[in-house]
């Protein structure tokens, strides 16, 4: 069925985006084994299933309930009985194990779909495509489907070879989320209730032995949380597709620094489509990048409890139109770009470019709102940064050499730069703004007159944007003639398929 619409809910005081954004209108201030490691926790707690009804209810209404569940599951899933959701009952059927084959997930009325423990779609096949073991598998998800996990342990891992094909719509995007949210009873404050999503490719990566040359088809790692691996050297490496998906509540520490994020895209390769994607109130980051090639465009990253993008390992992908909103109470960098841990010039070297995004940062922790270490290089192009002390702040030298490049980039913090040099990094203010001011159009001590939160005002407006796709060299990139994600109100890019962003909107 389509999604819940929950609008009364966090339309309430204590809806903390819906909230925000009604505060902005009046005006704002400037190895598959792997498995034994997380233990299955099933489902548990539903009632015995009953007797099946002669045939399935109609579709509901958009926005409304159901009130009796539907009659049936589909092959390749398991009837674990019923779950309430506010206003009547609807029936779950559960994904668990390892999917083989090609598994399609209709999109039933009074149906809802769980994971228990580790899904894998697929066995790894390796970075060269023939690992003893390995099998290919498909998973298809319909518009409008619910997927949910009732704890940290319950995540979905797509792995080397196989794809995920879940293309909503905006009137239907896929929800990936918690029980609580499928129950009713989650809060705007709820964070970190199930494990998330995990997509795994064959793209290339540094992260391996020194004895194995970064990017080779040898070059290979653990990817952290789900205990499977990533990378190769397939640069154009299909993983499937992301199109008009949310993913909510999600984040687990499986042990201290390793954690479940929102979306891990991980070796992904450009052969993937990853647009109009949401994550929201995720405990960890909201989507982070392992090395790979894959390209985002229309992403969202709200609430998100530690930073809201994330790359290392290598990743030279591109992200255009990112908007990133931080809860008031929780957040740490709306940015946080690595490339190295090990050796920060490592090559393949993180040389990824992020365009037309609007940060919106909005608490003192991790007082930096972006951040630049490990030798990452970049460009970045069309942004607005805002809110945080500090708007941006690069470590090692090795960054610094590798000259990552700014243009029409528009900052409103009370500190432009971080200076704060000490025994293990040495970088200065002075040389992140003269690598700031070598590039063209960039403003470092501006206005904030963002209004509804997010959307460019007057002074925002008035800056002149770059070109992209000349500067970056991919042609991905769209070029357009503003700088941020959402250059006016008019601007439907992220309107409809979200959650919780516009006043009126649909709710999370």
């Amino acid at each position: 069925m389509a999604e819940r619409i929950k609008t009364p809910r966090l339309s309430m005081p204590g809806g903390w985006l819906l909230a925000a954004v009604a505060a902005g209108s009046m005006g704002l201030a400037a190895c598959d084994g792997g498995a034994a490691q997380v233990a299955s926790p099933g489902e548990g707690g539903f009632p015995p299933t009953p007797p099946a009804p002669p045939s399935p209810p109609a579709p509901p209404a958009p926005g409304a309930t159901v009130a009796g569940p539907a009659g049936s599951c589909v092959a390749g899933t398991l009837d674990v009985g019923l779950v309430n959701v506010p206003g009547g009952q609807q029936r779950v059927c559960q994904l668990s194990g390892t999917i083989t084959g090609a598994l399609q997930l209709p999109n039933t009325a009074g149906v809802v779909y769980s994971l228990s423990g580790r899904v894998s779609v697929g066995a790894d096949v390796g970075g060269d495509g023939a690992r003893p073991g390995g099998a290919s598998a498909q998973l298809v998800v319909a518009p409008g489907v619910r997927i949910f996990g009732s704890s940290g342990a319950d995540f979905l891992v797509v792995q080397r070879g196989s794809t995920i094909s879940a293309i909503g719509s905006v009137s239907s995007p896929i929800v990936f989320t918690s029980r609580q949210d499928i129950e009713g009873t989650d809060t705007p404050q709820s964070i970190g209730q199930f494990g998330g999503l995990v997509l795994l490719g064959r793209a290339p990566i540094n992260s391996c032995p020194a004895a194995t040359p970064g990017g080779t088809v040898n070059c290979e790692a653990q990817v952290e949380g789900a205990n499977a691996f990533y990378g190769g050297a397939t640069a154009n490496d299909s993983s499937g597709s992301l199109v008009y998906v949310q993913v909510k509540y999600a984040g687990f520490e499986v042990a201290p620094n390793n954690e479940l994020n929102g979306i891990t895209l991980a070796g992904v390769g450009s052969g993937t489509r990853v647009e109009n994607i949401q994550v929201h109130n995720g405990s960890d980051d909201g989507v982070e990048l392992f090395g790979g090639t894959v390209n985002l465009r229309n992403v969202a990253v709200t609430g998100a409890d530690d930073d809201s993008i994330d790359w290392d390992t290598g990743y030279a992908g591109g992200i255009q139109f990112l908007l990133v909103v931080q809860r008031p109470e929780g957040g740490d960098h709306a940015l946080e770009l690595s490339s190295g841990a090990s050796n920060n010039d490592r090559e393949p070297r993180s040389r990824g470019t992020i365009a037309n995004f609007t940060l919106v940062t909005r608490n003192n922790a991790g007082a930096q709102a972006w951040v630049m270490n490990q030798g990452t290089d970049g460009a970045f192009v069309n942004g607005i940064v805002t809110g945080k002390p500090v708007c941006l702040d690069i470590d090692n030298n090795a960054t610094v050499a590798a000259a990552p490049t700014f243009n029409s980039l528009f900052f409103s913090c009370a500190t432009a730069f971080r200076d704060l040099p000490d025994g293990t990094d040495t970088v200065t203010a002075a040389q992140i703004a003269g690598l700031f001011n070598a590039g063209a159009n960039n403003a470092f001590n501006g206005v904030n007159s963002l209004q509804n939160l997010f959307i460019n005002g007057n002074n925002e407006s008035g800056r002149p944007a770059s070109d992209a796709a000349r500067i970056s060299g991919n042609p991905f990139f769209q070029s357009v003639n503003f700088i941020g994600a959402v250059p006016d109100a008019a601007d439907a890019r992220f309107r409809g398929w979200t959650c919780s962003l516009y006043a009126g909107g649909p709710a999370c």
